[in-house]
């Protein structure tokens, strides 16, 4: 199983030109589109920006900069690509590797007498 992923779409959301939330989507896909393993399937994530609550206590995943100063590698590691990684797992487990059988006819039975 190949699997890639890759990130389709990241909106930032910018107030006083720095970045206060992301929305990213990654694509992942499993083998080459065609092949009988094809799966593909899309996650999304909004992910804000480190504040500081009541408590004094650091929330969230990175500092407000500006929208130029994210890599793409700064941006993948904003997403929690590990929960989607056993998510799309799972999802190519039970619709490729081992899909729910299906009923088969019995085109041979005869109503009971």
């Amino acid at each position: 199983m190949a699997v890639t992923k890759k990130l389709v779409k990241t909106i930032p959301y910018v107030k006083s030109s720095k970045v206060e939330k992301w929305h990213l989507e990654m694509q992942y896909e499993n083998d080459s589109e065609g092949d009988a393993t094809y799966y593909t399937s899309t996650f999304d994530a909004d992910v804000n920006a480190s504040d500081t609550d009541a408590s004094g206590n650091v929330t969230n995943n990175f500092t407000k900069a500006a929208k130029s100063s994210f890599s793409n590698a700064d941006l993948v590691a904003l997403c929690p690509v590990s929960l989607w990684d056993a998510v799309f797992a799972s999802q190519v487990d039970s619709v490729i590797t081992n899909p729910p059988s299906k009923p088969v006819p019995d085109d041979s039975f005869n109503v009971p007498s």
